[in-house]
């Protein structure tokens, strides 16, 4: 359960860091006048670049870790190594698969709404931190809060269609049941 744990935190985390390295290209404002305030403990002073993927490495690696963890524990309690192996592979699959389908719906969204659309909820925050290109900043939020509600979902998902049962190892019958 420990390995799932582990190589689901790696995923995630290398998700993380490919998927702001891309957002930081459409909206480098979101890293520079917000995240880069909220993992400001991170910054190892190795440019924007490095410093968006180390926030990407963090903000998802324990969502990968939570989900390896618990895929582990619906599907290795009574299989066999391999038919738990391909579970695990399976849910983990369907976990990143949707993150990245809700990911792009969050893109799609942002430009769907387009640079004319009526942001007045977002007025506040856009102005608190002296955002300048508010469509590209918006569209990124939009992609991150995505992300993160696909994440779940296909956690949901994957706990919900993979069967725990199929494939259990046969036990033995004890002496007493051979007499």
């Amino acid at each position: 359960m420990l390995a799932a744990a582990g190589v689901g935190a790696l995923i995630a985390g290398t998700y993380g860091i490919i998927h702001d390295q891309i957002t930081y290209s459409i909206s480098p404002e979101y890293f520079t006048k917000m995240k880069f305030q909220q993992f400001h403990y991170a910054d190892f002073g190795w440019g924007n670049r490095v410093f968006a993927g180390t926030i990407g490495f963090l903000a998802t690696w324990w969502a990968g870790l939570f989900a390896g963890w618990l895929l582990a524990r619906r599907f290795v309690p009574g299989q066999s190594l391999d038919i738990y192996r391909r579970k695990i592979a399976l849910g983990m699959g369907i976990v990143f698969g949707v993150t990245l389908l809700f990911s792009l719906g969050g893109y799609g969204y942002g430009l769907w709404r387009g640079p004319g659309a009526d942001y007045a909820a977002w007025k506040p925050l856009l102005r608190s931190l002296k955002i300048e290109h508010g469509w590209a900043f918006l569209r990124v939020a939009y992609i991150h809060n995505a992300g993160y509600l696909g994440a779940l979902t296909g956690l949901v998902l994957a706990l919900l269609v993979i069967r725990p049962g199929a494939g259990k190892i046969e036990s033995k019958p004890s002496n007493e049941e051979r007499s």
